[in-house]
């Protein structure tokens, strides 16, 4: 019996034991410590001291910050997912990175639905640089988003270095500019795909016979109507539905953002050449770096495999032109 089996035969037999400024403590109905448990419990006093100690690390861990890769010698990275606040968006990276790259994931408030989603990009980075903070005082910190999320992460360094932390780098993985979000913008966004989307229905009719055309047709409509049934499955999905407040509430947070000049370090990732975002982010960004993925590649799946082991080799190289350890 482990000291952890141990434990819950003595919660079971109305035994609490506890820490008490590393002290052991234990209280028990008059009878229920007997002899032999009074004799076991000294016994692996210090094997119960080490699992009390462990547990209350754990529940005194700052909810936001998820370990991606915990352990290694480097400065450990803290980047804020997109607008769904799935934090393994960066699982593929962090292993990238290797053993000796800490990287934590930074979850948003909601996610796990027990309290509302902050609906301003200032209380969000507040929210995270608190937590940064009490999880890593010593600093030094590299800050990283990917896609909405690098209009928080931006907001959060410039939050830590305003309360003194050394931010060592910002690095923004296929991050439009906040104005990008902005209703009128993604209107813009959703009448150029639905052209194109014409454009290519129109190509493929034109090649094709009438009975081709029929059959194209039947499919893309078969194709459409899976896709709107498995969105309604969605929906009723609790966990989704959660995920989709935070989503919501992220989106309508940044498009109301409106960056202040940070003048630190920061690197702006792109998932290929074409998908220039850099003019608008060097306006409040003058030190802002440039690296690119390959011709074609799409912002969404930029840190997925394959792709991960492109962006982890560039971002290693841009750590290591401005000398970051």
């Amino acid at each position: 019996m482990n000291a952890a089996t141990f434990l819950s035969e003595l919660r079971r037999r109305d035994i609490e034991v506890w820490l008490d400024g590393g002290q052991l403590r234990c209280s028990a109905k008059t009878g229920a410590l007997t002899p032999e448990l009074r004799e076991e419990l000294a016994r692996r006093k210090q094997e119960i001291v080490k699992v009390l100690t462990a547990a209350q690390a754990l529940v005194s861990q700052e909810r936001a910050i998820v370990p991606l890769q915990a352990s290694g010698s480097r400065i450990p990275v803290f980047a804020v997912p997109g607008h769904n606040g799935d934090v393994f968006c960066y699982r593929a990276l962090a292993q990238r990175l290797g053993e000796d790259q800490p990287f934590f994931g930074l979850q948003p408030p909601g996610v796990d639905g027990l309290e509302a989603p902050l609906e301003e990009v200032d209380a969000l980075a507040a929210c995270f640089a608190r937590q940064v903070r009490a999880f890593w005082p010593q600093g030094p910190y590299v800050i990283a988003g990917f896609c909405a999320g690098g209009a928080v992460a931006f907001e959060l360094a410039q939050q830590l270095a305003h309360e003194g932390a050394t931010v060592s780098a910002l690095a923004l993985f296929g991050s439009p500019y906040p104005a990008y979000f902005k209703p009128a913008s993604q209107l813009t966004q959703r009448l150029a795909q639905q052209t194109a989307r014409f454009a290519t229905l129109t190509r493929e009719l034109l090649s094709r016979s009438p009975g081709e055309c029929r059959s194209y047709l039947n499919e893309r409509l078969a194709r459409r109507r899976e896709r709107l049934a498995a969105e309604r499955t969605a929906l009723a999905d609790p966990v989704l539905q959660v995920r989709a407040k935070v989503e919501r509430a992220t989106i309508a947070a940044v498009a109301a953002y409106v960056p202040k000049e940070y003048k630190g370090r920061t690197v702006l990732f792109q998932p290929n050449r074409q998908w220039d975002v850099a003019d608008r982010w060097r306006s409040v960004a003058p030190r802002a770096e440039r690296y690119f993925g390959p011709d074609g590649l799409a912002q969404q799946v930029m840190l997925r495999e394959p792709n991960a082991g492109t962006f982890a080799e560039l971002f290693r190289t841009a750590l290591q032109d401005w000398k970051i350890p």
